[in-house]
Protein backbone atom coordinates (compact mmCIF):
# COMPACT_ATOMS: atom_id res chain seq x y z
CA UNK A 1 0.00 0.00 0.00
CA UNK A 2 2.65 2.45 0.65
CA UNK A 3 4.55 1.98 -2.18
CA UNK A 4 1.53 2.49 -4.42
CA UNK A 5 1.17 5.89 -2.47
CA UNK A 6 4.88 6.59 -3.15
CA UNK A 7 4.58 6.21 -6.68
CA UNK A 8 1.91 8.23 -7.04
CA UNK A 9 3.31 10.99 -5.38
CA UNK A 10 6.35 10.60 -7.74
CA UNK A 11 4.22 10.99 -10.31
CA UNK A 12 2.80 14.14 -9.18
CA UNK A 13 6.21 15.44 -8.80
CA UNK A 14 6.93 14.83 -11.82
CA UNK A 15 4.06 16.26 -13.64
CA UNK A 16 4.48 19.14 -11.57
CA UNK A 17 7.95 19.78 -12.94
CA UNK A 18 6.85 19.17 -16.55
CA UNK A 19 4.52 22.08 -15.98
CA UNK A 20 6.73 24.66 -14.61
CA UNK A 21 9.04 23.64 -17.65
CA UNK A 22 5.78 24.63 -20.26
CA UNK A 23 6.39 28.68 -19.11
CA UNK A 24 9.42 27.84 -21.19
CA UNK A 25 9.26 28.09 -25.25
CA UNK A 26 8.69 24.11 -26.09
CA UNK A 27 8.09 22.65 -29.34
CA UNK A 28 3.88 22.35 -29.29
CA UNK A 29 4.12 18.31 -29.30
CA UNK A 30 5.18 18.93 -25.58
CA UNK A 31 2.57 20.85 -24.56
CA UNK A 32 0.34 17.98 -26.32
CA UNK A 33 2.39 15.00 -24.38
CA UNK A 34 1.85 17.88 -21.14
CA UNK A 35 -2.05 17.76 -21.93
CA UNK A 36 -2.15 13.88 -22.30
CA UNK A 37 -0.28 13.27 -19.12
CA UNK A 38 -1.85 15.71 -17.01
CA UNK A 39 -5.20 14.88 -18.23
CA UNK A 40 -4.47 11.17 -17.28
CA UNK A 41 -2.92 11.84 -13.69
CA UNK A 42 -5.84 14.50 -12.73
CA UNK A 43 -8.28 12.30 -14.25
CA UNK A 44 -7.40 9.24 -11.76
CA UNK A 45 -6.86 11.37 -9.06
CA UNK A 46 -10.51 12.55 -9.40
CA UNK A 47 -11.22 8.54 -9.34
CA UNK A 48 -9.34 7.92 -6.09
CA UNK A 49 -10.77 11.18 -4.96
CA UNK A 50 -14.67 9.38 -5.80
CA UNK A 51 -13.85 6.38 -3.95
CA UNK A 52 -12.82 7.97 -1.15
CA UNK A 53 -15.39 10.36 -0.65
CA UNK A 54 -13.65 13.21 -0.97
CA UNK A 55 -16.18 15.10 -3.54
CA UNK A 56 -13.92 18.90 -3.14
CA UNK A 57 -10.88 16.73 -4.64
CA UNK A 58 -13.52 14.84 -7.08
CA UNK A 59 -14.47 18.32 -8.78
CA UNK A 60 -11.16 20.17 -8.74
CA UNK A 61 -9.49 17.04 -10.54
CA UNK A 62 -12.66 16.41 -12.77
CA UNK A 63 -12.28 20.10 -13.80
CA UNK A 64 -8.66 19.92 -13.89
CA UNK A 65 -8.84 16.51 -16.47
CA UNK A 66 -11.44 18.24 -18.91
CA UNK A 67 -9.08 21.38 -19.19
CA UNK A 68 -6.62 19.54 -20.12
CA UNK A 69 -8.43 17.01 -22.13
CA UNK A 70 -6.22 16.18 -25.46
CA UNK A 71 -8.93 14.50 -27.35
CA UNK A 72 -11.55 17.87 -27.45
CA UNK A 73 -8.26 20.58 -26.51
CA UNK A 74 -9.79 23.50 -25.63
CA UNK A 75 -7.81 26.74 -27.27
CA UNK A 76 -6.50 29.30 -25.07
CA UNK A 77 -3.36 32.05 -25.32
CA UNK A 78 -0.03 30.99 -24.13
CA UNK A 79 -0.06 33.77 -21.40
CA UNK A 80 -3.59 31.87 -20.10
CA UNK A 81 -2.04 28.35 -20.17
CA UNK A 82 0.68 29.52 -18.27
CA UNK A 83 -1.02 30.69 -15.32
CA UNK A 84 -3.51 27.40 -15.42
CA UNK A 85 -0.21 25.72 -15.41
CA UNK A 86 1.06 27.47 -12.73
CA UNK A 87 -2.52 26.63 -10.46
CA UNK A 88 -2.58 23.32 -11.76
CA UNK A 89 1.03 22.49 -10.19
CA UNK A 90 0.09 24.70 -6.98
CA UNK A 91 -3.10 22.25 -6.81
CA UNK A 92 -1.03 19.38 -7.51
CA UNK A 93 1.20 20.17 -4.92
CA UNK A 94 -1.58 20.91 -2.19
CA UNK A 95 -2.85 17.38 -2.80
CA UNK A 96 0.44 15.94 -1.99
CA UNK A 97 -0.03 17.09 1.61
CA UNK A 98 -3.75 17.41 1.78
CA UNK A 99 -5.31 14.43 -0.29
CA UNK A 100 -5.51 11.24 1.91
CA UNK A 101 -6.03 8.88 -0.59
CA UNK A 102 -4.38 5.90 -0.90
CA UNK A 103 -5.49 3.32 -3.76
CA UNK A 104 -7.28 0.51 -2.78
CA UNK A 105 -5.64 -3.07 -4.43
Amino acid sequence: MKKKFQTITIIKIIVILMLFWALADNPYGYYQILRWVVCGLTGYLAYLAYEDDQNVWVWIFGITAVLFNPIAPIHLSRETWSVINLIVAAIISTSIFKMKVIPKK
